[in-house]
């Protein structure tokens, strides 16, 4: 067990690696001179001696090398540097939005879980029946739903014409209900589509005909001892839909005002705050990594043959 994880960690650090690589590149080779773009966000018009000394006390003059050993460093400390658009810490401004952003996105991400899950190995266990044949194209019409076109549709019919659920703002479960549809619906969909197809390849083995045939209940047999069976494929998807869900949380933020860290990302990039937007991809990079290796550490917890691989020398 304990080499299956060091194994998987050691694979998710090149990941990381990248990620950081890509967040620093993203200020040092943006278009436009950062110190004098900070400088006139300030309602300055910085002089050629001013840039120069702005330049001087960011460290820009240094070798990229050296730029990105220090900000390596300080982001490891949690100091991202200063927005250019208002001169405040940038781990402090994103920290506001830590919460909101995570309030949003775990209950999306849950949502989408249980109702995907759930749904496709109802549709399994139907295979082409009625409700076989509607469950798939139901999901695959909201598959094909851009997630800011439904985010339009339930504000136009269901928050305008009802005011248990509002439209914007920051709140309790009923801020929550309409933009966490709108975020989960396209994750879920896929779920219903992946489980589907894995429950009915283990709904055919002997093991699930014998349970049946002794008389447990079809949604006994499928919890029991149909999904344990084909989880393994379906957390490796959701590891992949919690990236989903990230990239989604930037237009849902927006389209309902709801005060996250997607909602300042998009003020970021309309106003160039490089040292922002760089904060934003390394967060949110190692948060779908962190999640990545928890799928994979999942694989060794839930089949014991893949902690028997990790021993003998297989691979995993």
């Amino acid at each position: 067990m304990g080499t299956y994880i060091i194994s998987r960690i050691g694979i998710a650090v090149p990941t990381l690696l990248f990620i950081t690589l890509a967040a620093f590149f993203l200020n040092a080779f943006a278009r436009g001179d950062p110190a004098e773009i900070a400088l006139r966000s300030g309602g300055q018009d910085p002089s050629p001696e001013a840039i120069a000394a702005y330049r001087q006390e960011l460290g820009l003059d240094d070798p990229l090398p050296v730029r990105y050993f220090h900000w390596v460093t300080d982001a490891l400390q949690g100091d991202f540097g200063r927005s250019y658009l208002d001169n405040r810490e940038v781990s402090a401004k994103l920290g506001e939005r830590l919460v909101p952003t995570l309030r949003l996105g775990v209950s999306a991400f849950a949502v989408a879980t249980i109702a995907g899950v759930s749904l496709g190995m109802l549709f399994g266990m139907k295979a082409n029946s009625a409700i076989d044949y509607g469950g798939r194209f139901i999901s695959l019409l909201i598959a094909a739903i851009p997630s800011f076109w439904l985010a339009l549709l339930l504000i136009t019919y269901i928050g305008e014409k009802s005011d248990y659920f509002p439209v914007a703002g920051y709140g309790g479960f009923r801020y929550l209900v309409l933009p966490v549809i709108a975020l989960a619906a396209g994750p879920a969909a896929s779920l219903m589509r992946f489980t589907r197809n894995a429950t009915i390849e283990v709904w055919r083995d002997d093991y699930v005909r014998t349970a049946r045939a002794k008389g447990v209940t079809e949604w006994r047999v499928a919890i029991r001892h149909a999904l344990p069976n084909a989880i393994l494929p379906i957390i490796t998807l959701l590891g992949l839909r919690f990236g989903q869900i990230l990239a989604g949380a930037i237009v849902i933020e927006s389209i309902f005002a709801w005060p996250g860290m997607g909602t300042e990302l998009i003020k970021a990039i309309s106003g160039r705050d490089l040292p922002v937007i760089g904060a934003y991809v390394l967060i949110t990079g190692l948060a779908f990594v962190f999640v990545n290796l928890l799928a994979d550490v999942s694989y060794a917890l839930i089949d014991p043959r893949v902690r028997l691989g990790s021993r003998n020398g297989g691979a995993a």
